[in-house]
């Protein structure tokens, strides 16, 4: 079992910038494939960012390329999403998923098929 926690939500104006974490039970962390997701009031679920196993790949949405990143640190068991430039339609909360099966790449158009682990989520909320 994985028990995701995250942390690091909360009010921001406009083109500031915050730094979610995730932070993972167990012992197997490093061979899960993790991904940040975030799904804003009235809307699906969205894929944000993916890392791999490793640290190695990571992928992003079109929406927020060029402004977030995503990291992990696997002695930490942790895995980080910067947020800079943010903007009104980041509000959402935010997500954060753990797979094993499923390469990150995929993670990114296959998540609502299930992930073997989802964090509760952490509100962000971006003021104008």
């Amino acid at each position: 079992q994985v028990q995701l926690v995250e942390s690091g939500g909360g009010l921001v104006q406009a083109g500031g910038s915050l730094r979610l974490s995730c932070a993972a039970s167990g012992r197997t962390f490093s061979s899960y494939n993790m991904g940040w997701f975030r799904q804003a009031p009235g809307k699906e679920r969205e894929f944000v960012a993916t890392i791999n196993w490793s640290g190695a790949r990571t992928y992003y949405g079109d929406s927020v390329k060029g402004r977030f990143t995503i990291s992990r640190d696997n002695v930490k068991n942790t895995v980080y999403l910067q947020m800079n430039s943010l903007k009104p339609e980041d509000t959402a909360v935010y997500y954060c998923a753990a797979d094993r099966g499923t390469t990150a790449q995929t993670m990114a158009v296959q998540f609502s098929k299930g992930m073997d682990y989802w964090g509760k989520g952490t509100l962000v909320t971006v003021s104008s």
